[in-house]
């Protein structure tokens, strides 16, 4: 593989004119009816960005994949209209494509089956399978005859592919069995185009899911607390996903509990709502030293990227995090379990901590330092694309729960008191941090609109939340531009398109490093965590505008949402 990288580099002027020079509709003609109207696609093996090009250009968003640099670098040098996503990856560990936490509608394999070596085969179709939203397809064309360079190519056959698609419960089917003529004008070269597609039966992750919330029996709130932390964690932060492998996706432990901690703080102190059966037992998480000592703070003091610089304080939330972390290990994660077996859904590897000696930040590291938590992969996709729906039935089963408690210990709750204690308390829209930082640096310099490009002037500019904070809440510095007023009140709460957004990159790169490189840590710490492919390690702002565009096709996607 490494041979055919370096080759497709080498020689890459001249393969990309030659790709360049058939069009798209000729090459692809046998299944030109399968390309979705909307939604994602995946270009593996881009080569020359001809294909990628096309189907961005009919409003699709599209992940090129080419890991032959030389090649790469010119087909990204093409203006387009509709931006695409490059990256550097490469079957069939695709390392980088998992990690944008995305499904697609589409994913394409032009002249690319040939170069995989046959053992390496099966991996690829079930790792491109686990990519597919349901009624996705694959297409892959097939190429036969013979190889007069130095790449490397092996048979292939639409029989292997048949045999795979069974093995993966995907359907197949080859659009011809007249192979085609080379398109290049090769006589010793001919085509076929096989296409497997994903059925729409579902994952099994809904019965289970709602089998864990209506069926399963419960002496506490928990289960369906654990699942409502994870569905928050699964919406808001595509970017703390620490592995993501056929089975499981791999989360910090302190994450969990992080969100934990946000759910059951109000329901606690504030409305002091029993959460279990058993009043005078007490809850496992509420302890001396710990959770007693955070009494008056309220879910809103614990975020991604919030630091506690009391020593006292600092300790408290560690010991607290540990705490929740000991109680869903050995409470909803032990007894969430399989239909009629004893096998656990979830999986809980927990680490030993130390008291922290000084302040204390919540970031990626701190996060992970309590372990790991392993969610399987159906489970974690059905909670990202269709919270919407999922949320509304942990929240009523919640309330449900707390109506049998509060009656059993003679308390006076209604049913719509307790689904008001229930809301999610999204964290408070402001800002006003920005906007001092603007006011600040207006006194000695300049500060452009982020998408007009035009001076700003005190009194007389917003701040615009990016990603509109009305469909996702988020403060986070990286979300928040300052922007003329009139522009402002054109966007409203409308989603930047991914034209606008990539013309408008310089100037937000520009504002970041401008308004924001003397609080790095917490810009980047926030970033990582919620936005798509980043590594916690991650200290780049062009990065962080390469993640931002991703979330923003995901928010589309996900959400539908009104573009401006």
């Amino acid at each position: 593989m490494s041979e055919n990288i370096k080759f497709y580099s080498t020689h890459a002027e001249k393969l990309t004119n030659q790709y360049n020079s058939v069009e798209f509709e000729k090459v692809h003609r046998d299944w030109l009816s399968e390309i979705p109207d909307k939604g994602f696609v995946l270009d593996i093996g881009a080569g020359s960005g001809r294909d990628a090009r096309f189907l961005a250009a009919k409003g699709l968003s599209v992940v090129a994949v080419e890991p032959a640099d030389g090649i790469r670098e010119r087909a990204q040098q093409y203006v387009v209209d509709q931006p695409i996503h490059w990256l550097n990856d490469k079957l069939p560990e695709l390392n980088q494509v998992f990690s944008l936490q995305t499904k697609f509608d589409l994913i394409l394999l032009s002249a690319v089956w040939m170069h995989i070596a046959p053992s390496e085969r099966e991996r690829c179709i079930r790792k491109l399978s686990s990519l597919l939203k349901a009624n996705g397809k694959i297409v892959i064309s097939l190429r036969h005859g013979a190889n007069h360079d130095e790449r490397t190519m092996y048979p292939v056959s639409a029989d292997e592919l048949s045999g795979f698609a069974r093995k993966f419960g995907l359907s197949f089917r080859l659009l011809s069995e007249q192979a085609n003529a080379d398109e290049l004008g090769r006589d010793d070269v001919y085509w076929q185009t096989v296409v497997l597609t994903l059925p729409d039966d579902g994952s099994g992750a809904f019965p289970l899911l709602r089998n864990i919330i209506v069926n399963d029996s419960k002496s506490s709130t928990y289960k369906v607390g654990l699942l409502r932390a994870l569905l928050r964690i699964a919406e808001g932060h595509p970017g703390a996903v620490l592995e993501h492998t056929r089975e499981h996706v791999v989360l910090p432990v302190g994450l969990v509990s992080l969100y934990w901690i946000k759910l059951f703080k109000p329901l606690v102190d504030h409305f002091q709502i029993p959460q279990s059966s058993n009043k005078k037992k007490g809850l496992g998480f509420v302890k001396e030293g710990g959770w007693q000592a955070l009494r008056s703070f309220n879910a809103n003091d614990f975020y991604i990227g919030a630091a506690y610089h009391n020593n006292d304080i600092a300790g408290a939330v560690h010991q607290t995090l540990k705490d929740v972390t000991a109680t869903i290990r050995d409470m909803p994660v032990r007894y969430i379990t399989l239909p009629g077996t004893k096998d656990g859904v979830f999986h809980v590897e927990s680490k030993r901590t130390t008291k922290p000696k000084g302040s204390v930040i919540i970031d990626a590291d701190f996060l992970e330092s309590f372990g790991r938590f392993y969610i399987p992969v159906n489970i974690w996709d059905s909670l990202t694309r269709f919270s919407v729906w999922i949320e509304p039935s942990l929240v009523n089963e919640w309330a449900s729960l707390m109506r049998i408690y509060t009656l059993s210990n003679a308390m006076s709750f209604s049913q719509s008191d307790l689904l008001r204690a229930l809301t999610w308390e999204d964290p408070r829209r402001t800002t006003a941090r920005v906007r001092n930082r603007v006011n600040t640096l207006l006194e000695n310099e300049s500060v452009s609109c982020c998408w007009s490009g035009k001076k700003l002037v005190a009194e007389g500019y917003a701040i615009d939340h990016a990603m509109p904070f009305s469909r996702w809440p988020n403060n986070d510095l990286w979300n928040l531009l300052p922007t003329k007023t009139h522009v402002n009140t054109r966007k409203s709460d409308k989603l930047p398109s991914s034209v606008r957004l990539q013309q408008n990159r310089q100037i937000i790169t520009d504002w970041w490093q401008q308004g924001w490189s003397d609080s790095a840590d917490e810009f980047f710490i926030q970033a990582n965590l919620a936005l798509p492919n980043l590594p916690a390690s991650n200290r780049s702002f062009s990065d962080v505008f390469e993640a931002m565009t991703i979330q923003r096709d995901r928010l589309r996607d996900f959400q539908q949402l009104e573009e401006w």
